[in-house]
């Protein structure tokens, strides 16, 4: 080896040998009540902007309008991100405020970002700042929902944020407690009727309350992923998980709209029938009504972007639960876009 080598590999010894002494005797001050030196603050600010624009390079932004979910976005952001963010009309807790940095207002921040940055920083979060990842990384259709949010919070007002987050005749959670007050947190996305605030948010007034249940109990073990739902049955009672499944159980069904008549007749084929040329079993064999399995959800009636979302997210292999997920995870794979558009087609106009 070379002289000079040997002096260069002896340097990054000595360097590597004096920090981790300088660590060890503990002078060096990691209180949060001081914050980082400006240089060190500019450093990672730096830092953090460069790789969120190169890591979003190979982000595909999908058209924000179709994106769903904004509504659900909006009752995730008060409960997840308002604590340190704050939001129209809602002010950061004291102790957020009182990080340093302190986490930025974002109503006058989101224009510095693209679409597919925001969706970076909300799926993965941002190492050493408190941001965390999304709960469900590998949804990336609530990801995009809350990029579709994060673009309206800018031109929100404190009335329409609270309507959005609790709708114009829904109390507050916190203006109750028990059973009413996990309710009333179910109710701000599935309305008091169970019928949803929003086409994205499934219809479960009528629903099966054994399925219900088994679903609650699914998000909040992490066997059913969605960081929207995970994140609001963590914060649920478990006690009135039963309750409040049979209670939305004991909901009246909305009244079924109507659609494209081909493609709800050639849905119905498919729900009657199957597709045995894919292998696919007709859908009423197991979600025919109440003499079926209680375990299987009633899908007749159910919202066609929500059905669409859950067919896509089985195929893909993002959707569990209960004990039956794998039986529609191989039949969704067999589906292409033409079968799906059909056959939620007929469910959602079926009685």
């Amino acid at each position: 080896m070379r002289p000079r080598h040997k002096i260069g590999l002896a340097g990054l010894l000595a360097i590597s040998v004096a920090a981790a002494f300088f660590a060890w005797l503990g002078v060096f001050n990691v209180a949060a009540s001081t914050g980082h030196w400006s240089v060190t603050n500019r450093l990672l600010h730096f830092a953090m902007r460069a790789s969120v624009r190169v890591y979003a390079l190979s982000v595909t932004v999908p058209d924000l309008r179709k994106t769903g979910l904004l509504q659900a976005s909006a009752v995730h952001f008060q409960a997840g991100c308002a604590y340190c963010h704050g939001a129209p009309g809602v002010s950061p807790s004291p102790a957020a405020l009182s990080m340093l940095p302190p986490p930025p207002g974002l109503s006058n921040k989101i224009s510095e970002w693209t679409d597919a940055q925001l969706f970076r920083i909300v799926r993965h979060g941002v190492r050493y700042t408190g941001m965390p990842a999304w709960p469900a990384p590998d949804r990336d259709d609530e990801v995009w929902g809350m990029v579709a949010f994060l673009r309206e919070l800018p031109s929100l007002d404190g009335e329409h944020y609270r309507e959005l987050v609790a709708g114009p005749a829904t109390s507050e959670a916190g203006e109750v407690s028990g059973f009413d007050a996990d309710l009333a947190r179910c109710a701000q996305c599935h309305g008091a009727d169970g019928v949803g605030r929003s086409e994205d948010v499934p219809v479960i007034a009528g629903q099966s309350g054994a399925y219900l249940l088994a679903s609650l109990k699914a998000y909040l073990e992490g066997r059913r992923r969605s960081g929207v739902m995970q994140v609001a049955v963590s914060q649920t009672n478990e006690d009135t998980f039963e309750a409040l499944a049979q209670y939305y159980a004991g909901r009246p069904e909305p009244a079924k709209p109507v659609g494209d008549t081909a493609s709800i007749a050639r849905g119905r084929e498919i729900a009657e029938r199957g597709l045995p040329r894919k292998g696919v079993p007709a859908c009423l064999g197991c979600h025919g009504g109440s003499r079926k399995n209680p375990a299987y959800p009633r899908i007749a009636g159910q919202k066609k972007l929500y059905l669409e979302t859950q067919l896509r997210l089985f195929a893909a292999g993002r959707r569990g639960g209960t004990a039956y997920s794998s039986i529609m995870a191989k039949v969704a794979a067999t589906l292409d876009d033409t079968d799906i558009a059909d056959v939620t087609a007929y469910f959602t106009s079926a009685r």
